[in-house]
Parts: C-alpha cells; sequence; structure tokens
C-alpha cells in the first residue's frame, strides 16, 4: 500500500498520468535543477474525515432539528493543506497515521491516486478507527465537533523527514517537534503557524520550534497576545525579532506581512465573495504563500496568490477538495479582467499571473470535489 520513495533527481513516483495531468503549471520550473530534494513540501499531522453541512439559516439550537441545504465529504486536517500545496503544483510527501477502516481508505485513495501525494512516510495502523469532524457552516462562520484517538505509540511520525525544499508545520505552545530541527538543519525551509494558547499564557518562548521557522503565520488577534501590541501590524514588525518572515492574516481585511532580511512590507485587502464553507480556508492561504516563496516572488505576491486561492476556496464544499487549482486561478483572472470598470490597481495587484497561468487549461478530468456520501461514485 505504500509507495516507493524516488532518489533525488528523479520524477517522483506519485505524479501518475492521472496527476501530471492535473498539475498544469509548475510554479517553480525554472528553478529546478539536478539533485533539488525529491519534494518541494513537506509535512505531517492528523487526517480527518471532515464531514461539512453548509446552508444553516444559525447555529443549531438545543433541542431542535436543523436541515442543511448542502452537505460534502472529504479528507481534513492535514490533509487540507497537503491538497492545496499538491493542486498548486508543488510535489508534497505527506507522514500521516490512517486508520484501517473504510473513512481512512477513502482518505488515502483520494490523497495518493486522486492528488498525487506522496504518502511514503504514512502508515495505516491496523485497529485504528479515522479521525472525523462534523463542520457546520452557517452565517460565515463554523462550528465544529471531533471525535478521534491518537494513534498507538508504537506508531510514530518519522524522526527524519525526507529531503524538501520547505516543511510546514503547526506549532503547539510547550511542546517540542524534533522532526522540525531535523528538517531546519538539513536545509529545509520551515513555515509554521499556531492553534489558539489554551494556557493562555502566549508566550513566544514556549514556541521551542519557531526559532527553526523561516515564517510565521498566525492570525491577527494570535498575533496581537503573542507580542503586546495593540494592532495586527504592529504584532507583525514584533514577531520579526523572533522569525525572519510574520504574516498576520486580518480576516475580511486580508493580510499584512514582514519580510526582516529584505526590508520588504506588503499588505493585500481580501477580495469579496460570498463564502460557501470556510473550512480549510487558512490552511490554503498558507500554501499559496508557500508557493510564491519557494517561487521566489515579491512579498506582496506572495500575499496575493494567499489571498486568492483562500479566497477561491470558500466557494466551495468542503476543506481539502475546495482548495483550487490553475485552472480555477486561471478562469478567475480572465473573468476578472473582462469585468468593464473594474479597477487598474487591483488589476496591477494581480498582474504577475499573466506570465504563469496560460491562456487556456486543459483539464483533462475535473477536480475532485466533495461528495454528499461515501461510496458514491467510486471508480472501478
Amino acid at each position: 500500500m505504500t509507495p516507493s520513495r524516488p532518489v533525488a533527481g528523479e520524477e517522483p513516483e506519485h505524479l501518475t498520468q492521472a496527476a501530471r495531468r492535473q498539475v498544469q503549471v509548475d510554479p517553480l520550473a525554472a528553478l529546478r535543477a539536478s539533485g533539488d530534494p525529491p519534494w518541494d513540501v513537506y509535512l505531517t499531522g492528523t487526517v480527518f474525515l471532515d464531514i461539512v453541512f453548509t446552508g444553516l439559516d444559525s447555529a443549531p439550537v438545543r433541542g431542535t432539528e436543523s436541515w442543511a441545504r448542502g452537505m460534502g465529504s472529504s479528507p481534513g486536517g492535514v490533509a487540507n493543506m497537503a491538497t492545496a500545496l499538491a493542486r498548486l503544483g508543488l510535489r508534497t510527501s505527506l507522514a500521516a497515521a490512517f486508520g484501517d477502516d473504510h473513512y481512512g481508505e477513502y482518505c488515502w485513495d483520494t490523497l495518493a491516486q486522486g492528488e498525487g501525494i506522496d504518502l511514503a512516510p504514512s502508515r495505516t495502523v491496523p485497529g485504528w478507527h479515522s479521525p472525523v469532524t462534523v463542520s457546520m457552516a452557517y452565517e460565515g462562520e463554523r462550528t465544529m465537533v471531533s471525535h478521534g484517538h491518537e494513534p498507538p505509540p508504537e506508531e510514530p511520525a518519522p524522526d527524519f523527514p525526507p529531503r524538501a525544499r520547505a516543511a510546514v508545520a503547526s506549532l503547539a505552545p510547550g511542546k517540542r517537534a524534533p522532526w522540525i530541527a531535523e528538517a531546519a538543519r538539513a536545509g529545509t525551509r520551515i513555515f509554521a503557524d499556531v492553534g489558539w494558547d489554551e494556557t493562555g499564557a502566549w508566550d513566544l518562548a514556549g514556541l521551542p520550534d519557531l526559532g527553526h521557522c523561516e515564517a510565521f503565520l498566525p492570525n491577527a488577534a494570535e498575533a496581537m497576545r503573542y507580542t503586546g501590541a495593540d494592532c495586527p501590524r504592529a504584532a507583525a514588525h514584533a514577531l520579526t525579532e523572533h522569525v525572519p518572515v510574520a504574516v498576520v492574516t486580518l480576516g475580511a481585511e486580508g493580510a499584512y506581512a514582514v519580510d526582516r532580511r529584505t526590508g520588504e512590507s506588503a499588505e493585500v485587502p481580501a477580495i469579496a465573495v460570498e463564502a460557501l464553507d470556510p473550512t480549510g480556508a487558512g490552511d490554503v492561504f498558507v500554501a499559496g504563500f508557500v508557493t510564491g516563496t519557494l517561487a521566489g516572488w515579491p512579498l506582496a505576491d506572495r500575499l496575493a496568490l494567499a489571498g486568492l486561492t483562500a479566497a477561491l476556496s470558500v466557494q466551495e464544499f468542503g476543506g481539502s477538495l475546495s482548495a483550487p487549482g490553475w485552472s480555477e486561478i486561471g478562469a478567475w483572472w480572465r473573468r476578472v479582467q473582462s469585468v468593464p470598470g473594474q479597477s487598474p490597481e487591483a488589476l496591477r495587484r494581480y498582474g504577475f499571473l499573466d506570465g504563469l497561468v496560460p491562456e487556456e487549461l486543459d483539464r483533462p478530468w475535473p477536480l475532485r470535489r466533495a461528495v454528499p456520501t461515501l461510496g458514491f461514485g467510486r471508480s472501478a
């Protein structure tokens, strides 16, 4: 069940014919050379099965039954990030535990065969059931209920991650992940986000792996709590005392970033869209920023791609399978240029897409989307 790992300089075996047809733009094509790491991005974490209900008029009320107008099922958790990276053309390797139930089989098949993600560092755990999250989206917000168990202690993630240009890590207050330091020592560029600090300490010293990171991408509330700053932009500048690049997401206002090494700062407003399901949008944002960074783009272009991919993702059901590919990005770019009276400043902001997205993109097969019920539409 586990694919063999390629050697440096070879095309990774995870790029099946279907996956090669899907990856129609390689943002790193001009940078690739013999001897490069076999993977562009490595990540590890927990894969959930996400079941998402959308079209709710309000949050569920105790003692009542609510009917949703839409529903989708798809791999979730770290699969959101892995899929978003792969759909942007990055060669992606994932280390995760998978249950040996039907949910685990579905998630493995979707990621490995459908998205061309390398699962060589992953494993199926006998007798362990897949974690599940039920997400309810309403009025631009969401409520989630999850269930799962830690995989057995004899099933650890690899201590020595595969060679990769970059890795994405989720930092946890008070906890150290040995693989992060190991990857950084091998030359891997580490991009990190962070969850809410349930301890209430909000102490950057409590994020011991931050010192190995090239970029840190918290939201505005997290950034201000960690730095004590009274506004997110000031918080971003304060964070660069601890990490070279700080990116602070501002919700409906967009995002702000500072690069200490180059002296660049940039702010890009959010794209106004009608959100169907915000699940996984933060992961898609990070994937867009990682892609632009590895491609060597200016800071403003990296932020613009990150915001655009996140905006496109919230218009589809599900977390991982709502992530856009270059077909969707190209279609959006052609559409906005044809709108009469479009702001010249807004068009200039995304002008970097002209040299990246072909005029027309073949779509030999459509991107997989979240399905209402697992087992429907399974290919032979």
